[in-house]
């Protein structure tokens, strides 16, 4: 039986409309990775050729040509591992009192909205409360110290929340399977819930630690210097970072600057890279470790 002629026509502009659809859709994803590309190849070409040993371990200078990114680079690295030492395992014990211990209560509600909340706060007021709770009260100064407290309180409500939904996703039989055979919760937790949840736990810490790399406000806010022309050896010394680096050069109206801008955005991205794949691979690790 042959469809009446309104249903062919329902037929037709309905094909068109799934085809417009998958057009647009289309288009979202390959203009924006097209800019992106467009960005990273013009960066690559005016900074490839800054790239060399010296411009790595060298000194900021007045003199584009003689600029280096080490104190910057150092006090990057400095900052990153001391913000995952302060976040992550604040972040983790935080999910696992609230999905493990905690009970349904006013206070447990407020907490999770305070974080739901905190989660969406402009970096910029994370800025202003380091400012005046860890340089001003606590005495911390503008130190690597100070900055890695900033940066690992702007990144913790993302932690807690990533993690939240990696424990959610232990099937409850396998707790009280634990429970009936003697163990205890932190024995269950350690032995069985949170092996099964770190691949979903560094997946946070990995998006946590990528906003963390490129913030530039905070720092500054909590007196970053834009000129450091030493290595931090300390936690309480002045530093400098990569993205404060960065906008110091581009900032400046001589071109030659905007090529060593240019060299450290490729190094700042390499960074960040290596950070997220080794991430990835720990976490591809773990899933297959599991599945065996």
């Amino acid at each position: 039986m042959r469809p009446s002629p309104p249903a062919m026509l329902f037929m037709v502009s309905d094909k068109a409309g799934e085809r417009a659809f998958r057009l647009i859709g289309w288009l979202a994803v390959m203009l924006p990775l097209a800019l992106l590309l467009v960005l990273l190849a013009t960066t690559v070409f005016q900074g490839a050729e800054r790239l060399s040993g010296e411009f790595l371990t060298g000194l900021p200078s007045r003199r584009a040509e003689s600029a280096g990114i080490g104190p910057a680079l150092a006090g990057t690295g400095m900052l990153m591992g001391l913000t995952a030492i302060l976040a992550i395992p604040l972040g983790v014990g935080a999910a696992l009192w609230l999905e493990e211990y905690s009970r349904p209560s006013r206070l447990t509600g407020f907490i999770e909205l305070t974080i739901s909340t905190l989660a969406g706060v402009p970096s910029i007021i994370y800025a202003l409360l380091a400012l005046e709770v860890f340089v001003r009260v606590l005495g911390m100064g503008r130190s690597i110290l100070a900055g890695a407290a900033t940066l690992a309180l702007l990144i913790l409500p993302m932690i807690i929340m990533a993690s939240r939904e990696a424990l959610r996703t232990v099937p409850r039989h396998l707790r009280e399977a634990a429970f009936a055979l003697g163990g205890d919760r932190w024995v269950t937790l350690r032995t069985i819930v949170l092996p099964l949840a770190l691949p979903g736990v560094l997946t946070g810490v990995i998006l946590g630690l990528a906003r963390a790399i490129g913030e530039t406000a905070p720092l500054i806010t909590i007196g970053a210097l834009t000129y450091v022309a030493f290595v931090p050896d300390s936690l309480s010394s002045a530093f400098t970072a990569l993205p404060i680096q960065i906008f110091n050069w581009v900032s400046r109206p001589q071109a030659s600057f905007h090529s060593t801008a240019a060299a450290a955005i490729i190094v700042l991205l390499a960074v960040m890279l290596a950070m997220n794949a080794l991430a990835i691979w720990l976490r591809t690790r773990l899933q297959r470790r599991i599945a065996g």
